[in-house]
């Protein structure tokens, strides 16, 4: 497919494509030794930047509030989040390509065995500000119980000083915690279902068309299920 320099315009409009990873999803998104961002994200922004015949570049930021936050600001071109109707003023979304589960981690001492005796016992949610789960549960019932932090590191130090009854985040991050806290457990079901999609600032046409079209041939082709069976997500979380 040929590229215009127009559509290389709308998305790079200094000639070089600014590639947001938020690496508080550690699903996504990790560092390999060396510190350099390895991961789903980062190997679907090359194949993009590939196509467009584009240079590219990490902008990396710990919380998904943080590239939110900047969408206005000329800070990035193209970004990796979880579709949210608050988000989605300033940011123009694709389709989701992958859906993720968010849960609750209780701590033993937690007077819940599942996920709807949170609410139900009034029990203090912890939550990362800006995370697309804490969106969800700001809106929801419960949500005078949320306390929201500024990252997952001091989330969990709450969570570990008794000062805070449940977390939430994604499964896999909540499962890995989970394993180093004995009697510590993830609560069942999940509370909600993260979709997550690329993302442009808004008004970048017709760029976000394009982008569009890359992810669905990436969802079609199988390619987006490859990539996550490559860095240890289950194939059927692919949409």
């Amino acid at each position: 497919m040929a590229v215009s320099e127009e559509l290389r315009s709308a998305y790079a409009p200094t000639g070089e494509l600014r590639v947001a990873l938020n690496h508080g999803n550690r699903v996504l998104i990790g560092r390999d030794e060396g510190g350099h961002p390895v991961g789903i994200t980062a190997e679907l922004a090359a194949m993009l930047a590939d196509e467009l015949g584009l240079p590219y570049r990490f902008v990396d930021y710990e919380r998904a509030g943080d590239v939110s936050g900047l969408a206005t600001q000329d800070a990035w071109d193209v970004c990796f989040l979880a579709v949210d109707p608050d988000r989605a003023t300033v940011i123009d979304f694709t389709q989701p390509y992958i859906r993720i589960e968010g849960c609750y981690l209780a701590s033993e001492a937690a007077a819940a065995v599942t996920a709807s005796e949170v609410v139900k016992n009034g029990l203090r949610v912890g939550a990362v500000k800006g995370s697309a789960y804490t969106l969800h549960l700001a809106r929801a019932a419960g949500a005078e119980k949320l306390v929201q932090f500024p990252d997952f590191r001091t989330a969990m130090s709450e969570f570990d000083r008794g000062q805070i009854d449940v977390i939430a985040g994604v499964r896999q991050a909540m499962a890995a915690e989970a394993a180093l806290r004995p009697g510590s457990r993830l609560l069942e079901p999940p509370f909600m279902e993260i979709l997550q999609a690329m993302g442009l600032p808004a008004g970048r046409d017709p760029a976000i068309g394009h982008l569009r079209n890359f992810l669905a041939e990436k969802s079609r082709g199988g390619i987006i299920g490859d990539l996550l069976a490559r860095n240890g997500v289950a194939r059927e979380c692919a949409l």
